[in-house]
């Protein structure tokens, strides 16, 4: 699965974003040590319960992060986009992964060792005080979710979770597909309904004009209506 170390070109963006206040030499550690795979779409980059051994960067692709529930059944809680960071909690925490990675499209995705980011997280009070903004960022999307998940129907969640997906992963050419693809079944799971709930409420919002929807295709027609419809007013 890991390729030759010039497929890390593919990295060096994103990974300059992170530790962008990183000093040369220690840049330099990181350039050294990391690696670089390329994942196939459906593969596991890691799972829930495993012990991490390291970081990841997406550098090209898409990757969901999801959850074991009840009787098995997924939850997806985060999606993640080139230039994220996965795997940081668990390793900083020093506890198994609490998610799966899976990908969602053929993606590239570096790996830097527990042990190197260790280091510099104790060395580089830059990285140390990016890190906290990022795990800050994360805790408050998930107060949100959660806040969310109590109060808001699920036809508004619906409308906040496709408004997300636009946020997220952008729009194709047309300007109003959404670049992502996910079954109704995964959309569920973003939502925190079942599967056949977000089936009828896809129709609905169809036959109101607000999308259309060709396979697993969602092109926002009326974005206006639709962030109305998400109740957005936090």
């Amino acid at each position: 699965m890991l390729s030759d170390q010039t497929k890390c070109r593919f990295c060096n963006k994103y990974l300059s974003d992170i530790f962008s206040t990183s000093s040369p030499e220690h840049m330099e550690e990181i350039a050294n040590a990391k690696q670089c795979a390329i994942y196939k779409k459906g593969q596991v980059i890691f799972q829930e319960g495993a012990h991490p051994y390291g970081i990841y960067c997406i550098n090209t692709g898409k990757v969901k992060l999801s959850h074991s529930g009840d009787e098995g059944r997924e939850q997806i809680i985060r999606l993640v986009k080139p230039g994220d960071l996965i795997g940081y909690k668990a390793l900083i925490s020093n506890e198994p992964y609490t998610a799966t990675a899976t990908v969602l499209e053929d993606s590239a995705v570096c790996f830097i060792p527990r042990d190197l980011f260790l280091h510099l997280l104790q060395k580089d009070n830059a990285l140390s005080l990016k890190m906290m903004q990022i795990l800050t960022s994360e805790l408050r999307r998930a107060e949100t979710k959660i806040t969310h998940l109590s109060q808001k129907p699920v036809r508004e969640r619906l409308a906040e979770t496709l408004l997300t997906l636009k946020e997220t992963y952008g729009l194709e050419e047309d300007d109003q597909t959404i670049n992502v693809t996910l079954s109704r079944e995964e959309i569920a799971n973003l939502v925190g309904t079942a599967t056949e709930s977000a089936i009828r409420l896809l129709s609905e919002f169809k036959k109101e004009k607000v999308i259309d929807l060709t396979g697993k295709k969602i092109r926002i027609l009326r974005l206006q209506q639709l962030i109305k419809m998400a109740n957005l007013q936090d």
